[in-house]
């Protein structure tokens, strides 16, 4: 039996185990599986995505309600501004604390009408009473008006309740369109996938919609549709399969009985950035409540979670858009002044584009400054740069040492190709000094992939940059960028893009 008490499993455990014997890249999948990723290539919003939107909304609505009746009833004054302002914002955030305590915010209320107009009412009511009450301890009653207050209320619930309307009259078309649900895989077929798709189907609002499944038994025991669903593939083609369609979670079906055979389905699994769980649905194993995770009532064992959730991917891209936009001003004139030396320098176009490994391990076009002679580029990076190269350019060396030709690729930044942090993203094609592919040196090379790869990152401020000309520099690199993964913080971005410069000062292989 797997060792349930430390479930989710680690990365260490999945590392005693052979390899998988081919690069998930090289897998191909057969058409129909290939036109049904197709149909899930659009990204799609959960309903916790949802309601966090929504009450954001609301604090905004709420607020926005309360200063249009301060101006119209009160009128601004330069003694009742900071008060009112103090109010409306405490308020505002208070009362979506209430709506959250009346359940106003779970999605099956937003479906129902009445259910919204009585929740809504009674966070309304609450938030009142609790303002009431400060007021009277505060012996602030007589700096507030009580009519204010009435109308910021009233108005407040019907504004609230207008967009609760307006939102109800979305949620059908956006679930039949596929725009808001959770899209998982299940993989493993038989009764026990069939089971699992029956129990997620009978569950009230469920917003999980099944792709299909994988599996790499033959149709004798595993049969090529179970419950409607066709088998797309095997586990090889589900990688490959789920690096094309927008997927959120995998769902194995396996007995956990099966130890090895899960453990070696989840070594090649990893590498994705989904949520992966275990049915425990057909198991005679019973754990302690708080073990499960559930969809409705269907139980769950949670096995790994991708690293970045719906909200830490926003405040991530809020963070990089930000930080990226104040740095291409700033660097505005020295990227102009590199491509005026790169020009006068040697021939050839200014930027230089490479396809390399983005998020998901999908191709992306990263930009530079070009540092190589024209004629001797090498997009494919089919030759490593190595000291002393005659490749590089006079003006090639600097810009490579001090890492300015990185400095188009804020631009890739923008577009969302790249994070600011992250691993640094390698050449589709990459290889060692020893003509050895990334691949082959490292077992589950593509674990890296698991977030968008950055201009800078924890294996660059820890000198582990520049050639790889030993196996090991490459293995503490990809050593390094799992760290960042498994332990992300906004905090900790800001700390690799802080560290960044003065590391650029010790750097010894960059060249």
């Amino acid at each position: 039996m797997p060792d349930l008490e430390q479930l989710p499993v680690t990365r260490k455990t999945l590392e005693t185990l052979p390899a998988p014997p081919l690069d998930p890249a090289e897998v191909e999948l057969n058409p129909f599986a290939r036109r049904t990723a197709r149909q899930f290539r659009d990204k799609s919003i959960s309903p916790r995505m949802l309601t966090g939107l929504l009450r954001m909304v609301e604090i905004a609505l709420i607020a926005m309600s309360g200063f249009v009746g301060y101006l119209a009833y009160v009128g601004y004054g330069p003694g009742t501004l900071e008060t009112y302002v103090t109010l409306i914002l405490a308020g505002s955030v208070l009362c979506s604390l209430t709506l959250q305590v009346a359940q106003a915010y779970q999605f099956s209320t937003l479906r129902t009408l009445g259910q919204q107009g009585l929740r809504v009412a009674a966070g309304l009511s609450g938030t009142l009473a609790v303002i009431a009450v400060a007021l009277f301890f505060m012996k602030a009653q007589h700096d507030v008006s009580r009519m204010w207050l009435g109308i910021w209320m009233a108005s407040s619930a019907a504004v609230l309740f207008g967009a609760r309307l307006l939102l109800r009259a979305r949620l059908r078309s956006w679930r039949r369109n596929g725009i808001l649900e959770r899209r998982a895989v299940i993989v493993g077929g038989g009764a026990s996938a069939e089971s699992l798709i029956r129990s997620l189907e009978a569950q009230p609002d469920s917003d999980i919609r099944v792709c299909g499944i994988f599996d790499d038994r033959g149709d004798r025991r595993s049969p090529p549709m179970v419950a409607g669903y066709h088998k797309l593939g095997t586990i090889r083609q589900l990688v490959e399969f789920a690096r094309l369609a927008e997927i959120d979670m995998l769902i194995v079906t396996l007995p956990l009985s099966a130890e090895k055979r899960v453990l070696s389905l989840l070594k090649e699994l990893w590498v994705l950035p989904l949520d992966i769980h275990l049915s425990a649905q057909s198991s005679q194993i019973r754990l302690l409540p708080r073990s499960y995770s559930y969809i409705g009532e269907v139980p769950l064992l949670d096995v790994f979670d991708r690293p970045l959730d719906e909200w830490d991917a926003v405040a991530k891209r809020a963070f990089d858009i930000v930080f990226a936009s104040i740095s291409l001003v700033l660097a505005a004139p020295l990227m102009l002044a590199t491509a005026i030396a790169i020009k006068l320098d040697t021939r050839g176009p200014v930027i230089f584009r490479q396809k390399r490994h983005g998020f998901n391990n999908r191709i992306i076009n990263v930009y530079k400054f070009r540092s190589l002679k024209h004629e001797q580029s090498d997009p494919s990076a089919a030759k490593i740069v190595t000291k002393g190269d005659n490749r590089v350019t006079r003006v090639g060396k600097f810009i490579r040492k001090s890492s300015i030709d990185e400095l188009p690729q804020l631009v890739n930044v923008l577009r969302g190709e790249l994070s600011l942090v992250g691993p640094r993203p390698h050449a589709v094609r990459a290889i060692s000094s020893q003509n050895q592919t990334f691949v082959d040196i490292v077992d589950g090379y593509f674990g890296r992939h698991k977030v968008k790869p950055g201009i800078t990152g924890w294996a660059q401020i820890k000198g582990w940059r520049g050639e790889i000309d030993e196996p090991e520099k490459l293995k503490h690199r990809f050593e390094h960028d799992l760290v960042y993964i498994e332990n992300w913080s906004l905090l900790l971005d800001f700390y690799i893009l802080v560290a960044t410069p003065f590391s650029l000062l010790r750097s010894k292989n960059a060249y």
